[in-house]
C-alpha cells in the first residue's frame, strides 16, 4: 500500500510539472510580439466549413478566367470564370466563345497590354497560330510560326509534329517564349507509348510573335519525355517549369503521367531534373494561379479523359502541394468545384471589371 500511495504521489507530481510547463510556454508564447509569432494564413480550401469573409480577403487576384476546351468541343475555345479560384462557372451557357480558334488555350499578355492566344489545328499543322484581343472578348488573327524542327539541336529525327502549343510573356527580357512538345518516334498499334515516351518540350523565342530569329532549341537537357509544359516566374527568385512526364508508370518510372515541377535561375535554364509528381498519376494540362489570399499556389490537372479535374495546393512553389478535395458530390467534403465536360486549357487572373464584361458579353444562358 505504501508503494502505492508513493506511485501515485510520483504520478501527480509530474503532472504538475507537465501543467506547469505547458502554462510557462502559453504565456512565453503569448507574450512574444506580434512581429515573432508564427504567420497562420487563411487557407480557403483547408477550412472546415464554408469559406470566412477573413479567409477570402483579397490580396491576390480579383478574379479569374479559365479558357478551356470541351470534351464535346475538342480545341475549340470555351470559358468558365471564378471569383475564389476554385468555384468555376460556365458562361455563354456553355458554348464556344470562339468558333475560329482551334488549340489547347493559352493566354499571355503582352508588353503593350493586348493579350495574346495561341493554338494550332491539330498535331500535324505545320503552323503555330496567334490571335490578340483588346478584352478578352473580341479575338482577331494575328500571325502564324512554322518552326522548322528539322535544325533542332539534340534533337535528331524530330517529327513535324506540334503538340498543344504554349505561350509565355518574360517582362525581364521583353520577349515572348512559345513552347510545345514534338516526339522523334512514331506510335504504332502493338506500341503506341513509344510514341508519347519520345515527347520533348522545344521552344523559340521572339519579341513580337511576328519574328523568330533563331530555330526552336530543346528546353531541357535531360532525357525525360514531357509535355504540356508551361514557365512562370517565381516570385522567391527565378522561373519554374511545370510539366507532364509523360513516361508511361513502372516501378522504375514511378512519376508517369504526372505533373511535376523544376526551377531554375534563369528563363531558359539550365533546368534540373523535376521534383516529385504534385497530382495522381494520368493527370495532364497543368495550370497554375495564384489564390485570392495572394499566398498559396492552386494548381490545377485534368484527370484524362475528360474525367474532371483534379487541384493541388502550396504555400510556395517549392512546396510542400497537397491535393484538395472537390468535385465528390459530398458537398460537405469540397473545397473546390468544377464543371463538368471542361477539357485542357490555361487559367489566368483578371480584374474584377474584366470579369463583369466578360460574363455580360457571354452570359451564363
Amino acid at each position: 500500500m505504501t508503494r502505492i500511495r508513493a506511485l501515485a504521489g510520483a504520478i501527480l507530481a509530474m503532472a504538475a510539472v507537465v501543467a506547469s510547463c505547458g502554462a510557462s510556454a502559453q504565456t512565453a508564447a503569448t507574450a512574444l510580439p506580434s512581429s515573432a509569432q508564427p504567420a497562420v494564413v487563411a487557407n480557403p480550401a483547408h477550412t472546415a466549413g464554408p469559406p470566412s469573409a477573413a479567409a477570402l480577403a483579397k490580396t491576390g487576384p480579383e478574379a479569374y478566367l479559365f479558357a478551356h476546351m470541351t470534351d464535346a468541343r475538342y480545341g475549340v475555345l470555351h470559358y468558365a470564370v471564378s471569383l475564389d479560384g476554385l468555384h468555376w462557372t460556365k458562361l455563354n451557357g456553355g458554348k464556344a466563345v470562339n468558333e475560329e480558334y482551334h488549340g489547347h488555350p493559352s493566354i499571355a499578355q503582352g508588353p503593350d497590354g493586348r493579350f495574346y492566344l495561341v493554338g494550332n489545328k491539330s498535331d500535324d499543322d505545320p503552323d503555330i497560330r496567334f490571335w490578340v484581343s483588346d478584352d478578352l472578348i473580341k479575338w482577331q488573327v494575328f500571325g502564324t510560326y512554322r518552326p522548322d524542327l528539322s535544325k533542332v539541336a539534340g534533337l535528331p529525327n524530330a517529327m513535324q509534329r506540334i503538340g498543344a502549343p504554349k505561350i509565355y510573356f518574360d517582362k525581364p527580357s521583353n520577349q515572348f517564349v512559345v513552347l510545345w512538345h514534338t516526339a522523334t518516334v512514331p506510335g504504332v498499334p502493338e506500341d503506341p507509348e513509344r510514341y508519347w515516351s519520345s515527347q520533348r518540350t522545344l521552344y523559340a523565342l521572339s519579341p513580337d510573335l511576328k519574328r523568330f530569329d533563331a530555330p526552336p532549341k530543346r528546353l531541357f537537357k535531360w532525357e525525360i519525355a514531357t509535355i504540356d509544359t508551361f514557365l512562370i516566374a517565381n516570385p522567391e527568385g527565378g522561373y519554374c517549369a511545370v510539366i507532364k512526364d509523360e513516361r508511361y508508370p513502372s516501378y522504375i518510372w514511378t512519376t508517369g503521367k504526372t505533373i511535376r515541377m523544376s526551377c531554375a535561375q534563369e528563363l531558359l535554364g539550365p533546368y534540373p531534373e523535376p521534383g516529385p509528381a504534385l497530382s495522381p498519376a494520368f493527370r495532364e494540362a497543368p495550370t497554375l494561379v495564384r489564390a485570392p489570399n495572394g499566398v498559396d499556389w492552386l494548381l490545377y490537372y485534368e484527370q484524362y479523359a475528360g474525367n474532371g479535374y483534379g487541384l493541388s495546393m502550396a504555400p510556395r512553389l517549392e512546396g510542400p502541394w497537397v491535393e484538395v478535395w472537390g468535385n465528390s458530390r459530398r458537398k460537405e467534403w469540397d473545397r473546390f468545384e468544377m464543371p463538368a465536360q471542361l477539357r485542357h486549357g490555361s487559367m489566368m487572373p483578371i480584374t474584377k471589371a474584366q470579369y463583369e464584361a466578360l460574363r455580360k458579353a457571354y452570359p451564363e444562358k
